[in-house]
């Protein structure tokens, strides 16, 4: 892969999170007896808190967005400001393309209440060029504008980017978009990794195959 330019997602891709994630959002349509199906987190992976908030009002969650978004804050924030750790080899593997010139930059779907206090705590926030959550775009990773918006505030054409994730959601509509995308391993899209191949450019299992 010979890119100089990447755009990482943060839950399940730089940092070990889903677990956190899933469980924080599942809690809240358990505690308000909302059905969902099996599918839940793949659904709601790229659409971000407020994205996730308006899914579970659809599925029949009576509670304003404001107070949707804090309890999924006061749910997950302690586990990223203390818990929750970088991928293996990511820290590693980061540097080295830093090393290397590569511009290194987050789009995620997290709100920088968490994304931030993690990256700085993990020693890895001031890799990345630009740490970017969706608020930034005032719009979710189910959008392909905010893959655009994204290469623009970069100066690079989307073909020129390269965009990691493990949601297979997000890998398909960044496609969509025209940027290149590879897909990245976690155990939470295990069941989804043919189907992630399927539409990204490329895979991978461990960050330190970014360097091959």
């Amino acid at each position: 892969m010979k890119f100089n330019t990447y755009l990482f997602d943060f839950d399940g891709t730089l940092v070990d999170s889903m677990p956190t994630f899933a469980s924080t959002m599942i809690r809240i349509l358990d505690e308000n007896n909302i059905a969902y199906g099996e599918d839940i987190v793949k659904i709601i992976t790229p659409l971000g808190y407020k994205g996730t908030a308006e899914y579970f009002i659809s599925l029949g969650l009576d509670k304003p967005i404001d107070e949707i978004m804090t309890l999924m804050n006061s749910y997950s924030l302690y586990e990223y400001e203390n818990t929750i750790m970088a991928k293996r080899n990511v820290a590693e593997t980061l540097k080295k393309l830093r090393e290397n010139g590569a511009s290194l930059n987050v789009l995620t779907a997290s709100p920088h209440i968490m994304l931030d206090p993690c990256l700085k705590r993990l020693g890895l926030y001031d890799v990345f060029d630009n740490v970017w959550s969706c608020d930034d775009f005032g719009t979710s990773k189910a959008d392909p504008e905010i893959y655009k918006m994204a290469a623009e505030k970069l100066g690079k054409s989307v073909c020129e980017v390269l965009f990691l994730d493990d949601n297979y959601n997000a890998n398909k509509v960044a496609k969509s978009a025209g940027v290149a995308t590879c897909g990245v391993y976690d155990a939470s899209s295990e069941e989804y990794v043919d189907e992630i191949k399927g539409v990204a450019d490329y895979y991978i299992y461990d960050f330190s195959e970014l360097l091959k």
